[in-house]
């Protein structure tokens, strides 16, 4: 039996080894895992390829008008929306909706919620969807009417739908309205 050397401190002082009993030494043998003798192993699907782009399994093209918005665009047009309601809503009722209390404190909300849905309704987006040049549509093709703009808005005012973010970066009120948000340029 061959003696080690151990390290772990300043003083070096011969180790010897454990001795293991013979059926430990040995390799455990490589099994296949089985799953039983009446079931064959499943067999897995063939592995697709994802999609190439964000917005090809709905149809959208990758780049362009009508391909997706990123999120970063829609982020700043959230942004640029609210500094507009917040102008606007300062210029209607004063300073008092900053830091006012009661119902001067929704006017912020109010006037984003009217500027948003009418400005969608008419034009297919919100003021700062405008400026960062994306706008909402309908996945059908079909003109997106006077309900679905409200409704995106009134759901977008609670705030918690918007954090769901699902695939092809729609959101909650965008998945059950049948609505994308994609680029205009």
């Amino acid at each position: 039996m061959a003696l080690l050397w151990h390290t772990g401190s300043r003083h070096r002082r011969p180790v010897r080894p454990i001795s293991l009993p013979a059926e430990l030494r040995e390799p455990i043998p490589r099994q296949r895992a089985s799953t039983g003798p009446h079931r064959p192993a499943a067999r897995l699907p063939p592995v697709t390829d994802p999609e190439p782009y964000p917005g090809a399994s709905i149809g959208l093209p990758e780049s362009g008008p009508r391909s997706l918005a990123s999120i970063l665009a829609r982020v700043a047009a959230l942004i640029g929306d609210w500094a507009a309601s917040m102008v606007v809503a300062i210029a209607i009722f004063g300073w008092e909706v900053m830091t006012g209390s009661g119902w001067r404190s929704f006017m912020i909300l109010a006037v984003y919620f009217v500027q948003a849905s009418l400005l969608t309704a008419l034009t297919g987006g919100s003021f700062g969807q405008l400026i960062a040049r994306i706008g909402l549509v309908r996945l059908d093709g079909q003109p997106l009417g006077w309900w679905r703009p409200f409704a995106k808005t009134a759901l977008k005012c609670l705030v918690i739908p918007t954090l769901v973010i699902g695939a092809e970066r729609r959101t909650l009120p965008d998945l059950l309205l049948g609505t994308v948000v994609v680029n205009r340029r």
